[in-house]
């Protein structure tokens, strides 16, 4: 099993990895299909079902697939270009993207929330349309958004297509316990074996450059967020806050009455920056989502600026750290908040960074192993209750928590050998049963929990 680090950390837009990244994503795939075509539509049409219905709007799914349709992708995202796009469909009733000839799309009846029952494949399924000029079907696709930004089609996703498709890699591993014992007989650490299987399929100029960008942006998108005030976009009027706590965190540098819990404030004000700029639509990296994509960022800038002894050029083990734990959750349980609730976003999000500080503080493997559990565990059964199905409340604030255990979690590993009761490859399956047995209402549909308790206004 290989999926690389920067199939876990993408570039891409906010405020959703599956609910607006993955269908921008998915419309440029269904455009490949109509390029190829022996045939030239004259309009297209889409459908959401299930998670990407009932929260949509406040995910800007809509918005993600018409531009999807019109040729955006995540990681070129260009929101001014965006807005006069979407302002030329409104007035034309056409989209016209890259290398093909205008279609007919009317936003306000071709682009169908369906609120009935999700699909069968996935909680995130989507069915996009061709037509011909009579306005009948003559293409359809249906894609599954399945968390982090991945996207397979209904038949990808019956047939258990595998992520990997490349050459063999030097060392495969599928649990964590193969990995632990590919560790031992190798003698490398799991960055180690990490790098040498990026390397192999992406060559060591392509790792370098690759890892350097996905830590600028994520490093960027802490700065924005902590130098930005103001109300985020969605109708809650939720401030955003990082900028107040860090201008209040500088001020009391050097001051002897600031308490050592303190330092808390520190992560979280990292962690909220990212998610503030997340909520606000701004360029954010998954980290294994973007609903979860404050904590790694806000751990990796606790470890550079606070902790002794801490070096920029350790990043990229961190990064691949985390990336070999990412892999291992997606592929036995899953990342995704409609699919597992919060506990496969921040609980992996919080594994992932757990293990990467675990290894950039010397941890061994087993001890790394032993960090990612922890932060998982106490993870376990957290819901998906976004409140008017925005990614904010309680979303923001949960990324900061998720950042703090995660430290707590490398630092009790840290203070052990390695050895402990609940192993990570059985607490990623405890995970996946509780996703399985959790009711839909707390699943990032906003039918539950806070969502419904909290006034929406």
């Amino acid at each position: 099993m290989f999926l690389s680090v920067f199939e876990m950390f993408k570039v891409g837009i906010g405020p959703s990895s599956s609910h607006t990244m993955g269908p921008m994503v998915a419309a440029a795939r269904f455009l490949d299909r109509i390029r190829k075509a022996p045939f030239h539509p004259k309009g297209l049409r889409a459908s959401l079902h299930g998670s990407l219905a009932f929260t949509g709007v406040g995910h800007a799914t809509d918005r993600a697939t018409i531009l999807g349709l019109a040729g955006f992708l995540p990681d070129s995202y260009d929101h001014e270009k965006a807005e006069a796009t979407l302002a030329q469909i409104r007035e034309t009733k056409s989209i016209m993207a890259p290398g093909l000839e205008p279609m007919g799309f009317d936003p306000d009846t071709d682009l169908i929330f369906d609120y009935g029952p999700a699909l069968p494949g996935h909680a995130n399924g989507m069915i996009l349309m061709a037509t011909d000029a009579q306005g009948d079907v003559i293409m359809q696709e249906t894609y599954y958004s399945i968390g982090g930004g991945f996207v397979m089609t209904a038949d990808e996703l019956a047939a258990g297509k595998a992520t990997d498709e490349g050459a063999p890699i030097p060392y495969p591993f599928k649990t964590a316990a193969e990995m632990l014992e590919m560790a031992a007989k190798s003698g490398l650490t799991i960055a180690q074996m990490k790098r040498a299987n990026e390397v192999s399929r992406n060559g060591a100029k392509g790792l370098e450059e690759g890892i350097g960008r996905i830590w600028q942006v994520m490093n960027d998108c802490i700065d924005r967020g902590l130098n930005t005030d103001g109300i985020l976009p969605g109708g809650l009027k939720v401030r955003r806050r990082a900028k107040g706590i860090h201008e209040a965190l500088l001020a009391e540098r050097g001051l002897n009455l600031v308490a050592p819990h303190t330092i808390n404030d520190w992560m979280s004000a990292y962690a909220m920056a990212v998610n503030e700029e997340n909520a606000a639509g701004g360029q954010v990296v998954t980290a294994p989502t973007n609903g979860a994509a404050g904590v790694m960022p806000a751990v990796v800038r606790y470890w550079l600026d606070h902790v002794p002894g801490a070096s920029a050029s350790k990043v990229p083990d961190f990064l691949l750290t985390a990336a070999a734990i990412g892999g291992l959750v997606k592929f036995n349980a899953s990342i995704s908040g409609a699919e597992a609730g919060c506990q496969a976003e921040v609980g992996s999000a919080s594994a992932m960074a757990a293990a990467g500080l675990a290894a950039v503080m010397g941890g061994t493997p087993e001890q790394i192993e032993n960090a990612a559990e922890i932060a998982l565990e106490h993870h376990l059964g957290m819901t998906c209750d976004p409140v008017r199905g925005l990614v904010q409340v309680p979303c923001i604030e949960r990324n900061g928590l998720g950042a703090i255990k995660a430290v707590s979690a490398a630092s009790l590993a840290l203070r052990g050998d390695g050895q402990h009761l609940v192993s990570l490859d059985v607490c990623i399956e405890t995970m996946r049963q509780t996703g399985h047995d959790m009711s839909e209402k707390y699943k990032e549909t906003s039918l539950g929990g806070l969502a419904v308790n909290v006034p929406n206004c």
